[in-house]
This record gives C-alpha cells, structure tokens and sequence, in this order.
C-alpha cells in the first residue's frame, strides 16, 4: 500500500514530487523517498518517518533535475524500520536504475536463489522491490544488444518481470540518460494512473499510484495504466505505451475502494468515493434486515466510512452525527506496526463528542474490521460517553484470510474475523450486535459505477489469490515468519544463506 510518483517536466521536479508525496502520505508513514535525474547523473534522499520529517531544505536543493521518482512506505509483515529499505533503490548496472514499486512479490524467495545462483546479483537488502529491481536489471542486460536501449528492448525487459514476477506490483523507474518507465502487474491488483501537463515548453508527464496526485499538481488525467501494460517517456518527453502481458485481467484491490484510496481518487475509472456512497446503500439494507429498529443515531468513525455512513442514514432516515473528533496529527492505525501501539493510538487519535451518545442507541459505521483492537477501543469510548447500546456496522465483509498483496494483515490468528461467528465477534468487540457487508454487495458497489470491472482481487474476504500462485504452505509461512521463524535454506556445499520465502517485504 506505499505512494509512489513518477515525472517527466521541463522544470526542476523536487518540489513537484514533494507535493505529490504530502498528498499521498496515506499509503505510506514509515519512510519516504525522493531521486531526481539530471542527464546520466541520480540525486536521492530519503528516510525514515513522514514526508516532511524526512526532507529539509538543504535535502531539496540536493535533488536537481527535471526528471524524478517519489515513494512513502508502508511496511508488510515482518519488515524492518531501517532506513536502508526505504525506498527509492538504486543499481548500477546496467545502464544506471532507481526503481519504486508498491505492492508485494509472492515469489521473492525464488527470485533472491535466482539472483544468487544464475543472475550472479546481489541483493542487500531483505526488500523484495530490491530484487523486483534487479530482475528488471538482468532483463534489460539480457535484452539489450551492444549494451544500447531502445524501446523494444525495454518492453521486453518488461516481458521479462511479468514472466518471472509473481504477486502485485505497480512500479516506477528512472533510467539513466533514457527517461521514465512505468508498468503495472498483468493483474492490476495496485493502482497506478498517468497524467499529462501541457507547457509551453511541451508536456509534461506524472505516474502515480491515485487519480489525486494528478488533481492536486495541475496534471490532467490521461488514463490508467492497464494490468501488464508499460509506459516510457523519453527524454525528448515522447509518451509511448506497449501490452506486456501474456494474458492481462484486470483484477484491482477491492479493499483500494473499501479504505486504502482518498475517497477523491479515481481508481480504474471508478470514483472512490462514489463506490463508498454505494457501499452505504447496500449496508443500510442488511441493518435494517438484521439490526434491531431502535437506533437513534449513525456515527461514523472517521475519515473513511463518512460516505456510506451518510447514506446508510439517508436511506433509513435516522440522524446522522458526527460522534468522534479526529486529533488528524496521529497516523493512520490501521498501519501501526504492532497491538499496543495502534490501541493506543486509538485514545489518542479519536475523543467523542459526549452529548451525541449520551442515553442514545447509537450505531457506529466503519469501513472494515480487520484485528478488532481499535473497533473494541471505539465501543469502549461510546459506552463511557453514556450511549445506551452500541450496534456496530462494516462496510466490507469479515476480513478473515490474509493479503499478501502489499497489505499488514497477513496472518490468521490476528484477524478478528477467523473462526468466530458474527454474534461471538461482536463480544469481542463489546457492541450489542454487529452487521457486516455483504461480498456480492462489496463488489456490485464497484461493478455498478462501471459494468465492465467485475473480477477484483477480494482475497483478505473470500480466500481466493487472483496471482494463482499462494498455497496453503505459503500462508503457514507468512505466519511462521511473524512469529520470528525466519526459513534458512543451504546451498552450494554450506554456503548457508536466510531465504526469508519473500516475506520480509519492507519496501513494499
């Protein structure tokens, strides 16, 4: 779930991918990166923590050129903090690369024996978008002919990382001295758009991961990048596009729509937030199927379920309030890395608004409950400003299988949902009853804005990896290696190297 730009302009871009990083801080508060290009030469600062704690001024006057990639990380299991695995990565050879990705590789543990044994490269960090970089590296080597890049050449590199790429991946590349690359994964499961500026010096051209990047810096939305396809913009700001893929579907992130996405972005031509007015609506159906009829107020727990809770209320007529004040200087808990930190963070981020639970029925709406610490925080918080029952309503189905797209929620144990009921959930969470959105309506929410998108990667809900490729001995790992059991395989007579089966995916 990182933010990730990517720029061709006629003016220095260091600003520009600044700007584009504050708007897309919230896919990624860990680290965040920044590289420029000037001629054959790479500028690059980055680090770890928030976009503005990150860069200073002496870092932006570090980064000349008029071309530039940007990324903010989110950090998926088992990932480390270090400042190393930040992004953007760089490598040397050939031709001179900076690469950012979001999303997650399902077969990193195979590629990391690969670059060991046969593409003689090394990899230093435990980040599967380093080896995602060098994959693309020794295809373009093995592309190449006299060590010369043209544009076949590089859409067959591209061929190339979809053939030996398993999982999610929408990446951005600088090549030295040649230009911008941008492609998406055959499946699409990662969001990622371009724009265009017209200057009179000529156009300008933004990739990024959401429609808003584009919005918010003057860019006008061309399209987005389909599932396999691949971009290159030259450094004579040529714009040329090329199918990749042997069979492309299209089968983005359900849950971009449910909470990753600003609900001002527009993902595969569908509105985000036009899609959570519809999840409202579906919702509002089954409480008033399966809720008692006494609710006396809808509350939603800000920001992201503020659509389908106003139009959940609208069509049962019942108020709508705001219940909750957002302290908006904590970060987003969903991606606090560990139990203790994000149940604090909850008391701190949210307070309630006392005279709107107090001797009430209230009916608290989120977007999704994924562990249930900070779901049973919130029923907490409105039992102590005095409401007389709390119900509580999701917008997406009960999260019960990981993701292992570039998600933090990837083992069982830690998902509410898991082996308990809905009526044993919600003694988990304290509320008096709890309803839960149904998958069909999830998707028909989507499907309805846009009747051509029917496939999605629903897997966090229904089990079902679009890649094709993630098996049950997959998932027992990613579980292993939460718990710290990290696989170390042997190879070559001894040489014993950690192969942490892709797991540790911290640039992702």
């Amino acid at each position: 779930m990182c933010g990730i730009l990517g720029v061709m302009a006629n003016t220095p871009v260091n600003q520009l991918l600044y700007d584009g990083l504050m708007v897309l801080q919230h896919r990624g508060q860990d680290a965040a990166g920044i590289a420029t290009g000037k001629g054959n030469t790479f500028f690059m600062h980055k680090g770890s923590g928030m976009v503005h704690d990150v860069f200073r001024t002496r870092n932006m006057r570090a980064l000349p050129g008029n071309m530039g990639i940007a990324h903010c990380r989110y950090p998926t299991a088992g990932s480390s903090s270090d400042s190393a695995e930040s992004q953007p990565f760089y490598v040397n050879s050939p031709f001179g690369l900076v690469l950012a990705h979001n999303g997650n590789l399902t077969n990193t543990a195979q590629l990391q024996e690969e670059m060991f044994r046969q593409d003689l490269r090394h990899i230093n960090t435990s980040s599967d978008s380093e080896v995602l970089l060098n994959v693309l590296a020794h295809e373009l080597q093995e592309s190449a002919k006299g060590f010369q890049l043209d544009l076949d050449t590089i859409f067959a590199a591209v061929a190339g990382v979809h053939r030996r790429c398993k999982g999610a991946y929408a990446v951005v590349v600088m090549i030295a001295g040649y230009g911008l690359l941008a492609f998406r994964d055959p499946f699409g499961i990662r969001p990622l758009v371009v724009g265009v500026n017209q200057t009179p010096q000529g156009p300008e051209y933004l990739v990024a991961s959401e429609s808003v990047a584009l919005d918010t810096l003057g860019f006008q939305v061309l399209r987005d990048v389909a599932p396999g396809e691949a971009l290159f913009v030259d450094m004579s700001h040529q714009l040329h596009f090329r199918q990749c893929a042997e069979n492309p579907v299209l089968s983005p992130c359900i849950f971009e729509y449910v909470y990753l996405a600003r609900p001002d972005s527009v993902i595969d031509g569908v509105s985000v937030y036009e899609t959570r007015l519809r999840m409202g609506e579906y919702l509002a159906d089954k409480v008033a199927k399966d809720l008692p009829n006494d609710i006396d107020v809808v509350i939603p727990i800000p920001d992201s379920s503020r659509p389908a809770a106003m139009q959940l209320a609208q069509r049962l007529g019942i108020p709508y309030r705001e219940g909750f004040v957002k302290n908006r200087y904590i970060g987003r808990t969903f991606i606090m890395p560990g139990q203790a930190i994000r149940k604090k963070s909850v008391r701190q981020k949210l307070n309630t608004v006392g005279q709107e639970f107090k001797g009430k029925r209230v009916l608290l709406v989120d977007d999704s409950i994924v562990r249930g610490t900070t779901s049973h925080e919130i029923v907490e918080m409105a039992r102590a400003a005095g409401a007389l029952k709390v119900y509580f309503a999701s917008a997406a189905p009960p999260v019960r299988f990981p993701n292992v797209y570039g998600i933090d929620m990837p083992t069982r144990s830690e998902l509410i949902a898991t082996g308990r009921s809905e009526d044993e959930i919600a003694r988990e969470i304290g509320a008096d009853a709890l309803v839960y959105q149904d998958l069909d309506a999830l998707r028909e929410s989507i499907s309805a804005l846009k009747p051509g998108l029917a496939q999605f990667d629903c897997s966090c809900f229904d089990g079902q990896y679009v890649t094709g490729d993630v098996t049950p001995e997959y998932l027992d790992a990613i579980e292993r290696a939460r718990e710290g059991k990290v696989a170390t395989t042997v190879v070559d007579g001894g040489d014993s190297r950690q192969l942490d089966l892709g797991l540790k995916t911290a640039g992702s």
